[in-house]
């Protein structure tokens, strides 16, 4: 077994997600995903709060990162177009994870307790770049707005990607914003 905490967590993570698959969510307790990954119950808890985090675990580099770069974006550029350049450099974070992120994404689909914690951090992300936008002088009514919009076309870019990945999330992440601004442009 490697002793470095980045080598335990993935193989917590590479457990979890055979016995997820095996099992179901619901029938697979710590003590079988520490087992499997060759490590103890403590260790387990050492990297995880509980096994509905598992999938979550890099939500506050993900967030601290979008922060970053919307703060990083030229002053002057407006709310959706700053999102956008925002969660393109967050796609070398999905690229490096998609071997766990996407059989994750999977179980999180089919398990409640899973979609109920998803819509938990989605709506922490909405919120942070609702802040970060503010930040910029986006106007109270317009950053929630524009954030929870943002992040939805985020979603199904991410989800677009691991369900074809031969435009490559960066295409499909300028695709969603096209697609935003064609639809928003139809309302006119």
């Amino acid at each position: 077994m490697p002793r470095s905490g980045e080598a335990a967590r993935r193989r917590l993570l590479q457990a979890a997600l055979e016995l997820f698959t095996e099992r179901g969510f619901d029938q697979t307790p710590v003590e079988a995903i520490a087992a499997r990954a060759g490590v103890t119950e403590r260790t387990f808890y050492r990297h995880f709060a509980d096994k509905r985090e598992m999938f979550f675990d890099r939500e506050t580099e993900l967030r601290d990162l979008l922060v970053a770069a919307v703060a990083a974006v030229p002053h002057g550029t407006k709310a959706l177009p700053t999102l956008r350049a925002a969660f393109h450099e967050s796609v070398p974070l999905f690229e490096r994870n998609r071997p766990l992120t996407e059989p994750g994404a999977r179980l999180i689909e089919q398990t409640p307790a899973l979609r109920e914690r998803s819509l938990a951090k989605h709506a922490l992300l909405v919120g942070a770049l609702t802040d970060a936008l503010r930040a910029r002088g986006v106007d109270a009514r317009t950053a929630p707005l524009c954030a929870q919009v943002g992040m939805d076309a985020f979603t199904i870019a991410t989800h677009r990607w691991m369900q074809d990945p031969s435009l490559g999330l960066h295409g499909e992440l300028d695709q969603a914003f096209r697609e935003l601004r064609l639809a928003a442009a139809a309302l006119k």
